[in-house]
């Protein structure tokens, strides 16, 4: 698994660049394993961010998890609805996080199809994703050093040039900072 050291980096931008082409898992309970290949991802610079939970130093019971040191969770629910994943980086004080938006499924795929009742795509969005991976608000603040929830360094070779910058999803009333191209997508001809 990705080291603490990977996640208390302070460039979150670089972070989140640096996800793509891993692999996230979930191993709940009894369970089969389940996860696969990270292939898009958003950053979010805590409080100099229009776009973060954390921006201008905000502080909720929801984003305390946010000023945790590196290498954890931040679940929260999206629209009250949904549960979507981040990984807290930096130091504690530091609200860095990166938003897992999509894998393509490599484990157990059977039992990811029935946790989305058998709903394509599989993984192709965080809501989605969480889901699938069976992901939800127990997760929050989780450690991604366990074997329970981890992300596990690259076993291919990207291509720089295969990795597409833009700006982040769904974030227009962020102003300038939701032009940042600040969200990355492994370009492929893959099905997903």
């Amino acid at each position: 698994m990705l080291p603490l050291e990977f996640y208390q980096r302070k460039d979150v931008v670089q972070i989140a660049k640096d996800l793509i082409g891993t692999s996230l898992f979930t191993k709940m309970g009894n369970e089969p394993l389940t996860g696969g290949m990270i292939i898009e991802t958003e950053a979010y610079a805590g409080v100099n961010d229009r776009a973060s939970h954390a921006f201008g130093g905000k502080r909720t019971k929801r984003t305390e998890t946010m000023y945790q040191t590196g290498g954890i969770a931040y679940v929260y629910l999206c629209y009250g609805m949904y549960p979507l994943l981040n990984v807290v980086t930096n130091e504690a004080e530091i609200p860095h996080a990166v938003l897992i938006r999509a894998i393509v499924p490599i484990e157990g795929i059977e039992t990811m199809q029935k946790r989305r009742k058998g709903k394509l795509p599989i993984a192709n969005g965080p809501g989605m994703l969480t889901q699938a991976l069976g992901i939800g608000m127990q997760h929050n603040a989780a450690s991604f050093l366990t074997f329970s929830l981890w992300i596990e360094p690259r076993t291919i070779e990207i291509d720089e040039t295969l990795i597409e910058a833009s700006k982040r999803i769904g974030v227009d009333y962020a102003k300038e900072d939701a032009l940042l191209p600040w969200r990355f997508r492994l370009i492929s001809r893959i099905a997903y």
